[in-house]
């Protein structure tokens, strides 16, 4: 049996969103930017995928959704826009973010910080969540931006992004996050929670990879990131990914059809899947269930290493992840459970299982098994193990 549970790496285009991009490959493959017919037979496919994007993220009209290839572009435009225009030129020179970023934040930020930016780091709690007093108790008169992910792509965790955009806009400082792990997750209501930048990707609800998009509200000023055209209202050059595009549309919208169905039938399968691991001695999940998205497991199984784990996991046909790697002879620990103030053993040791509404009942009876299987097996050839009822989840 083969079982994908890295969802929140990349998941499987639905097979419906595929079915709706398939023409736009061999049939109607003109550029839209073109005056004959087959640049504008394109058009209806396209203003189609574009009112589902907005319909998804329930933007308003006068504001602006970009396509981009994906979140890491969103991201570093947002973060380089706004050094070139609130920072080079002009008054401004601190950025906040939290240590718990995604690497297209993170890295980003370390660069902005060799061109003279101020970056501050907001630390997580516990739980692996950001405080919205952490942000609010950071923000001086020369904060030019928050940025902010809605949900953790290790955890799961879910950030007080509504707390924090409120007290955002009462400070007159601009608010972005990156929301590629909640949408298709959790609902993201642009009308109730007021962020100026939203990052996404398609390929993390089901859509094509290679296709992302960039909220900006109201039309707010963003040096472009790249010209060269006047695609995208002259705010993005390049010609446009239709079939990309077709199907991130598509895929947003069952993204907001399945939320109802991700509340109820993923999360009751990452339960079961999370109560029966829970069972295995000396094991720990970062932040309670109702926390967090409801298909996403970041569990450490003392003893083991998450890359051992993996070893056997892939043998058996499932597919998992963890954020700890191996780097020649230095192993590097996963950057969350060290945020969370994991103890160092823990901290190499994290698995991450993230599911999808594809996954079935049999799948996760059978990693169950499978892991059972694997701590038994690799417990048992470890020099250092031993079991410590003290830890057993009682948390760190």
């Amino acid at each position: 049996m083969r079982v994908y549970l890295d969802n929140n790496a990349t998941t499987k285009v639905d097979p419906i969103v595929f079915k709706k991009m398939e023409p736009y490959f061999v049939k109607m493959y003109g550029n839209p930017n073109s005056l004959h017919q087959y640049g504008s037979e394109t058009h209806p496919a396209l203003k189609e995928a574009m009112d589902n994007l907005y319909a998804g993220l329930n933007a308003n009209d006068e504001d602006d959704i970009i396509i981009t290839s994906c979140a890491t572009e969103s991201n570093n435009w947002v973060l380089k826009g706004i050094y070139h225009d609130h920072i080079h030129n002009g008054d401004k020179n601190h950025i906040i973010t939290t240590e718990v970023e995604h690497p297209a934040v993170m890295a980003t930020c370390k660069f902005l910080e060799t061109l003279g930016v101020e970056v501050t780091y907001l630390k997580v709690n516990e739980k692996g969540v950001i405080e919205a007093s952490a942000v609010e108790d950071a923000i001086t008169d020369k904060t030019a931006l928050v940025s902010v992910m809605w949900a953790n792509n290790e955890t799961g965790m879910l950030f007080p992004i509504k707390e924090i955009s409120e007290i955002c806009k009462k400070k007159g400082v601009l608010f972005h996050s990156d929301a590629v792990q909640a949408i298709g997750k959790v609902e993201v209501n642009l009308k109730e929670v007021d962020v100026d930048f939203l990052s996404f990707s398609a390929h993390k609800f089901h859509g094509p990879k290679g296709v992302g998009g960039l909220y900006i509200k109201e039309s707010q000023p963003l040096t472009s990131l790249l010209h060269g055209g006047e695609h995208m209202g002259g705010r993005r050059s390049g010609t446009l990914n239709v079939a990309g595009i077709v199907g991130m549309g598509e895929a947003m919208k069952l993204a907001v059809e399945y939320l109802d169905f991700e509340k109820s039938n993923v999360k009751k399968l990452r339960d079961y899947l999370e109560d029966e691991l829970l069972k295995i001695e000396d094991t720990f999940v970062v932040g309670t269930k109702e926390e967090r998205t409801p298909n996403t497991i970041l569990i450490s199984v003392r003893g083991i290493e998450g890359e051992a784990m993996l070893w056997d996991l892939n043998k058996a046909g499932i597919a998992a992840s963890t954020g700890s790697a191996c780097a020649s002879e230095d192993l590097e620990s996963n950057p969350v459970m060290e945020a969370i103030g994991a103890e160092a053993d823990l901290a190499h040791t994290a698995l991450r299982l993230s599911l999808s509404r594809f996954n079935t009942k049999e799948e996760i009876d059978y990693t169950i098994e499978v892991i059972n299987k694997a701590v038994k097996r690799l417990r048992a050839i470890s020099s250092t193990y031993s079991y410590a009822p003290s830890w057993h989840k009682s948390g760190l």
